[in-house]
């Protein structure tokens, strides 16, 4: 604990929204902003609060730094660690909300269970009994079946806290177990950058201040990572051109200097285009080509034997004269940057649309140089000791036979090599791999930093996999539509209530977390649940659990440190975050400095061998989208305020989305007689979704827009009319493909003669 000054003006305005409204959950008035009288009013005094290191965990690009301000052993507000330039004091709107997060009225607060699964007949139940029924249904399994593999793992990203790695540790702490592997998020372009490059490592965004040109690529920066935007600000200020390419034109793209409304899924024979063209135009960077890539030739054959910018231009939707003019303009500014989004590789061909980008990126020589690069993400600062998940098996364990063992969201190495290994299973087809494990079937879920109900795909089919599952552990803070599909909750602790720590794969900033406040209620961090869940196996068979059965937060955050931690950050200790974030200590802040890369070659691969092996084209060739099957591309990116099924539920944050919409194109909605408003219906082969109508020229005249979110009082879920179709990379680096969120089809009709 220490003494911060600060802003008068920021303190005192948040003072008022935060504080007052925390407070009033507490003491019954639930929501109410109870701002004192103006006579009232008191200069801000900072020495009134101590004051904590805190940091987002919400799998977010910006992972921001937070200065946490408690009074009483209350949170009264937050603000953005200005010790960071790229936080710089400032949170986005869903950082500002945390307060409302811990003292909210609807968080789960005790254990329960509920009698019949999706009754909504809880009851409060302690954590012994919680534990004693969890216990033995584990050891039932184990029992019956000779292994653990019928005790399924999936978890994700909900809380991104090192630490909370503590669940993939308690699994193994317990045994061979049945894991769902991989991630929904990045996976195909994880392997795109790794075919290219030889790893996924990408510039300090806070260079893009140095960039003349700026191509943002299926990203939403205004929305989703706010705090780059001032990069891409800055770089304009000073003479750099921005270009937005989107399926959708959002608000980063009413803030960039040209517009590309490239059809979804026709990237990669956009950016094959424009590298036919630097070919035409003789742009291409020969130094580069020629001394720092293997396999150019190749692609340049291919290239012209296959590929005109007039055909590109038809796949596109992008007008062939600006496909020209933006090809010649970024490859004359020196230095030039590409960031792409993740958006762009969710579809069945979204790895080879990456590795198209790539292509186009290296061929100016906008590799390795500050300014520059082809911008999607890296693991550079996540050299922890995962001591939180790398916990013993019992002795005697057995488990899948075969090998090929999980590897995870991240593939970090030094794994262990046995005999037997736990069980993979297709984090993104969940509710298939449920309905068809077999030797032994799944029959126990324990769901972690994750709701698959608002999350995963195929909602119906999910419903019908969750029915052949004898017992469903969520540990939650809300009742998400998850909670009422299992049958015991156990309530987690928010970020002002554990130690953890945290880093970005997109900045270059270490940030600590530091309890800030008591747990509320009876909530339990992870790592906490899992000592818990020791203690009870090992009542009833010794040496069943290996996880330790006591354990201090603040202890295991400090044991995930190393020396290569603290001299990347330049730190003598973990202690030294209390002051406030770090970065890495970099020479560049560009990624491959040297000009030497991670592949096989040692150079960059426009022909990869390996691409090649694991079942792709080795060249970065065109490759077609999936076949449509419905009239509409549904596209359901998340809302600006929320991310995926959290902070919407916040009634705080309901003023910003009291309803869902769908959003259509006025021409589309005139075909269908669907009015601005009006109540429709969103259907294809997987379900449907009732919702009313916004009507909105952003939006593609064949493309429906509906955003994902958790409404905690409304029947709303896009994952009705999502499928699981798999992306086509992924595999390699994550342990499964991806998934095509956004090579999604569907119809759409006015209901109630399309009346509000």
């Amino acid at each position: 604990m220490h003494k911060s000054d600060c802003s008068k003006e920021r303190r005192g305005f948040l003072k008022g929204l935060l504080a007052t409204g925390a407070a009033g959950a507490l003491g019954g008035v639930s929501g109410s902003l109870l701002l004192p009288a103006r006579s009232e009013a008191k200069p801000f005094d900072p020495s009134a609060y101590q004051v904590f290191r805190n940091a987002c965990p919400r799998n977010c690009y910006d992972t921001c730094s937070i200065k946490t301000y408690v009074k009483d052993g209350i949170v009264q507000f937050v603000e953005g660690a200005p010790e960071s330039s790229f936080t710089q004091g400032a949170l986005c709107v869903k950082g500002y909300s945390y307060p409302r997060r811990v003292y909210s009225p609807d968080r789960i607060k005790y254990p329960m269970i509920q009698e019949g699964r999706g009754s909504g007949n809880w009851r409060r139940i302690s954590w012994d009994e919680a534990m004693d029924r969890i216990s033995d249904k584990i050891l039932e399994l184990k029992k019956k079946d000779g292994n653990l593999l019928g005790l399924g793992l999936t978890k994700y990203s909900g809380n991104f806290g090192i630490t909370n790695y503590g669940v993939e540790g308690m699994m193994s702490s317990l045994g061979y177990t049945s894991r769902f592997v991989g991630t929904p998020c990045w996976p195909a372009g994880i392997d795109a950058q790794n075919y290219d490059f030889g790893d996924m490592w990408c510039n300090d965004p806070e260079d893009m201040v140095k960039a003349k040109y700026i191509i943002v690529w299926g990203a939403n920066p205004a929305w989703c990572s706010m705090h780059t935007m001032k990069y891409i600000y800055e770089a304009r200020q000073k003479g750099a051109k921005v270009v937005v390419i989107d399926p959708i034109f959002t608000q980063t793209a009413a803030k960039g200097d040209v517009y590309w409304q490239v059809r979804a899924g026709g990237d990669g024979a956009l950016a094959l285009g424009m590298a036919r063209h630097l070919l035409d135009a003789g742009l291409v960077d020969q130094d580069f080509v020629k001394n720092r890539a293997v396999g150019f030739d190749e692609f340049a054959a291919y290239l012209r034997a296959n590929v005109t910018v007039e055909w590109a231009a038809q796949v596109s939707g992008v007008p062939a004269h600006e496909i020209r003019a933006v090809t010649e303009e970024f490859a004359s500014a020196h230095p030039a940057t590409v960031w792409i989004g993740y958006g762009m590789q969710r579809h069945t061909n979204g790895g080879a649309m990456v590795r198209a980008v790539d292509a186009f990126v290296a061929m100016t020589g906008n590799v390795g140089v500050e300014g520059g690069g082809a911008r999607y993400g890296h693991l550079q600062t996540w050299g922890f000791n995962y001591h939180a998940m790398t916990q013993q098996r019992p002795a005697g364990s057995k488990g899948f036979v075969g090998g090929g063992g999980p590897k995870g969201e991240f593939d970090f190495g030094g794994g262990e090599k046995a005999a037997y290994t736990d069980r993979s299973l297709n984090i993104n087809r969940i509710a298939q791999e449920i309905l068809d494990a077999k030797d032994p079937e799944l029959k126990m879920l324990w769901i972690s930093c994750k709701n698959p109900f608002a999350q995963d795909f195929d909602r119906n089919k999910l419903e019908r996999a969750f029915k052949k599952l004898d017992m469903v552990v969520s540990v939650e803070q809300f009742f998400t539509e998850t909670v009422r599909h299992s049958d015991i909750v156990l309530p987690v602790t928010t970020l002002f209530e554990e130690w953890t720590i945290n880093v970005s794969y997109w900045h270059y900033w270490l940030s600590l977390n530091e309890q800030a406040i008591k747990p509320m209620h009876e909530a339990r961090s992870n790592i906490e649940i899992a000592a818990a869940l020791s203690r009870a196996m090992n009542r009833k068979e010794a040496g069943s659990c290996t996880f330790p059965q006591e354990v201090d937060g603040k202890e295991w955050m400090a044991k995930e440190c190393n020396k290569g931690i603290y001299d990347l950050f330049g730190i003598p200790g973990w202690e030294a975050l209390r002051q406030g974030p770090v970065k890495a200590k970099r020479k560049s802040s560009a990624a491959w400095p040297e000009g030497t890369f991670k592949t096989p070659s040692g150079k960059y691969e426009f022909k990869s061998d390996l691409c090649a092996k694991n079942g792709f084209k080795a060249l970065p060739e065109f490759v077609e989208g999936r076949k449509a099957s419905g009239p509409f591309r549904l596209l359901t990116p998340h809302v600006q305020f929320g991310l995926h099924s959290q902070f919407i539920n916040l009634d705080w944050m309901e003023n910003f989305y009291p309803e869902p919409y769908v959003y259509i194109h006025p021409k589309a909605a005139q075909e269908r007689g669907i009015r601005d408003m009006g109540m429709v219906n969103v259907f294809n082969g997987i379900g449907e979704v009732r919702l009313r109508a916004r009507l909105s020229t952003n939006v593609a005249a064949d493309c429906l827009v509906m955003y994902e979110a958790w409404f905690r009082k409304l029947d709303f879920n896009v994952q009705n009319v999502v499928d699981d179709c798999p992306s086509d990379m992924g595999a390699m680096k994550t342990g499964s493909p991806g998934v095509a969120i956004h090579d999604q089809f569907a119809d759409v009709v006015a209901v109630n003669g399309g009346l509000a």
